[in-house]
């Protein structure tokens, strides 16, 4: 229970910090309206075809009657769309962190100096460290497509298949979404994605703290443009907190 409260507290920390800081607060939330505009058009895009596109999925339905053929192509176009958001709740935060990389590298930082954290890095210098910082979010990527794809089939099974995919959702999400915020520090000091996901397995209590009601927060619709840069805040709380100093610098 304690770990648990710990990770919601860095959370709730990041909502004190970025409150009280209007311009950190305009700085996160433009990444995140980007993407929500992005993702939003193509979801619209993807529903106003969902009828054409399960259609030419399911021609073996032409020989049904006409109640069984819409009745399947209906599910599976409310399934396409669904599959499609969930797609994009666990890419949100990629795609942002992506999109605005330099814009949360800078409240992190502040965050940092503010609270005398240590900003040691690994002297890599910026653009290699942009660049390792592109292909981690890349593979978050694919991760959260990979992942809803398992979501998406969990999702056919009788009965309980809904209601344990939304709760396999929420956890998988968390744990995309915790990745995400630890990287900018592990990523400053030469880490890899596997070093974040080592770190999350030993704190996994923090992880389910911190990572679900992240999630939840980024489904609502303006809410998300503080919870991301929030998040941001708590993420690098948290890395600290994994971390502890570099190894070079005084405990």
């Amino acid at each position: 229970m304690k770990n648990l409260l710990a990770g919601t507290r860095a959370l709730v920390t990041g909502f004190g910090t970025i409150v009280r800081s209007p311009r950190m607060l305009l700085l996160g939330a433009l990444p995140a309206l980007i993407t929500s505009v992005l993702l939003l058009g193509l979801l619209g895009m993807l529903a106003y075809f969902a009828g054409d596109i399960v259609t030419s999925l399911t021609p073996f339905a032409d020989g049904f009657s006409e109640g069984v053929r819409d009745a399947i192509r209906v599910l599976a176009a409310v399934a396409l769309v669904g599959a499609a958001a969930v797609a994009g709740s666990l890419s949100f935060i990629a795609l942002t962190l992506l999109i605005g990389g330099p814009f949360y590298e800078t409240i992190a930082e502040r965050t940092e100096r503010q609270l005398g954290l240590d900003t040691h890095d690994d002297g890599s210098g910026t653009l290699r460290s942009l660049g390792r910082g592109v292909r981690d979010s890349l593979k978050l990527v694919v991760i959260a497509a990979l992942g809803t794809v398992v979501l998406f089939v969990i999702g056919f099974v009788p009965v309980v298949g809904q209601a344990i995919a939304l709760v396999l959702a929420a956890l998988f999400g968390a744990w995309v979404i915790s990745l995400e915020m630890i990287g900018l520090v592990f990523q400053r000091r030469g880490l890899r994605l596997g070093d974040r996901h080592r770190a999350l397995r030993r704190n996994k209590a923090v992880v389910v703290g911190f990572g679900v009601p992240t999630y939840v927060l980024c489904l609502v619709p303006v809410v998300q443009l503080i919870a991301i840069p929030s998040a941001v805040v708590g993420g690098t709380l948290l890395a600290h907190r994994f971390l502890g100093p570099a190894p070079d610098q005084p405990s």
